[in-house]
């Protein structure tokens, strides 16, 4: 079976709200094996969003909308959808009573609003889908062979409309049962078109899992999606492919689904009964920020200085002034002198610094912007890296937080800081 999903409300065209209904919609049909062919976004136009239903259902089986369902003129998806479906709107009086009722036990003492009654007419014929946190009933009509599922936008109300008929509805059509799992395989460190080199042939020759990439600032996410009948045997085909992901980029992939590399490092330095220290300058804390959004970061993280000035690196942690000037703050030398003496400050075991150019200004030829030097130090040593990152400084700062925290990782399991 599959489906397609229609949000409707100007706001979202204008990137006032943000369309969160869609995507939790899509991952309630994933599990129950429906598949998702389109999603659509169009405002409180009747003509124009005619036009985007009657394209929905021509092409999948189910479309489910969301918004459009409240009493005031521009609300036109009640309208819209029996045109289509090619019946009269009838007024129920049971649904209208409910309307009052509900109006009077949240505003007592005040006059009902009679444009509210405009909720209480549904296509003749249609499925009609309570809402219990809400005035807005939703219902399904049939159009031409597809379903169409309208619920409102608000998506405490949507969430458990969706959950208490929609679903059992959807499942009436396809008895047969199936799932779509899915799992994230995240990766740093390489880039997309790396990353492609060594998993092409695995991408063209499987087709359940399915494969997705997405790079972004963190990295590289690799998306398997299986169907199957059941969650565990969809578990299963995606394992199974995992493992042939995991053999071709061993030291590339650090967690799955939501796992921030942040997290990652947590767990390790809990493992192995580490503590940590920063110093940073380009980044101005952000690797700090980071590390402390995990809850029991305060076992293993100690200290985290911002020494974005040079006066900052000698006050307050001793880099010797000759090495600024013969060297830079932004330097190889810098950057291990930052690594041991944060380290030692804080009594950590480990150390580690960031000092580079996130820009706009301030690079030279020899220097230029998004040059970043990382350092890490333990009892035994002290080394730094050079970075070459692209992007506004926004970006810059973050891919060499991400950096950081992946040399971390790879200090932790004793891998070569870079691949």
């Amino acid at each position: 079976m599959n489906a397609e999903i229609v949000a409707i409300g100007t706001e979202l065209l204008l990137g006032q709200n943000v369309d969160t209904n869609s995507s939790w919609i899509a991952q309630q049909l994933a599990l129950l094996g429906v598949d998702v062919y389109a999603f659509q976004s169009v405002g409180d136009n009747e003509k124009r969003l005619e036009t985007a239903l009657r394209l929905a259902c021509e092409r999948s089986q189910a479309v489910i909308t969301t918004g459009g369902l409240g009493p005031t003129v521009d609300d036109v998806t009640r309208k819209v959808a029996a045109r289509l479906s090619q019946k009269q709107l009838v007024f129920h009086e049971n649904i209208a009573k409910v309307i009052q009722d509900r109006f009077a036990h949240f505003r007592p003492g005040r006059p009902f609003p009679q444009v509210n009654l405009n909720q209480a007419f549904i296509p003749q014929g249609a499925t009609v889908i309570p809402n219990a946190n809400g005035t807005a009933p939703g219902f399904i009509a049939k159009v031409g062979k597809s379903h169409l599922a309208c619920l409102p936008g608000v998506p405490s109300e949507m969430k458990a409309m969706f959950e208490e008929t929609l679903k059992p509805f959807l499942k009436s059509l396809s008895p047969g049962g199936a799932v779509i799992k899915s799992r994230v395989y995240r990766t740093t460190g390489i880039d997309e078109s790396a990353l492609n080199e060594k998993i092409a042939d695995v991408f063209e020759n499987s087709t359940n899992p399915t494969i997705g990439v997405l790079a972004h600032w963190e990295g590289v996410d690799i998306r398997l999606s299986a169907k199957a009948e059941s969650v565990e045997k969809a578990d299963a085909l995606i394992e199974e492919l995992g493992r042939v992901l995991t053999t071709r980029l061993p030291n590339f992939i650090y967690g799955w689904d939501q796992d921030g590399l942040e997290t990652i490092v947590g767990r390790m330095l809990t493992t192995r009964q580490m503590t940590l220290a920063t110093a940073e300058s380009c980044t101005g804390g952000l690797i700090s920020h980071r590390i402390t959004q995990v809850p029991g970061s305060s076992h293993y993280f100690l200290r985290g200085y911002v020494v974005y000035g040079n006066e900052a690196k000698k006050d307050a942690l001793q880099v010797d002034a000759q090495l600024i000037r013969k060297k830079g703050a932004v330097s190889l030398e810098a950057a291990e002198a930052l690594a041991a003496n944060v380290r030692k400050a804080a009594k950590a075991d480990i150390g580690l610094s960031t000092t580079g150019i996130a820009g706009p200004t301030g690079g030279t030829p020899e220097k230029p912007v998004g040059l970043v030097y990382i350092g890490i130090a333990d009892e035994q040593s002290a080394q730094a890296f050079e970075f070459r990152f692209t992007g506004n400084r926004d970006t810059v700062k973050k891919r060499a937080s991400q950096a950081a925290l992946e040399l971390l990782r790879r200090h932790c399991l004793q891998l070569p800081p870079k691949d």
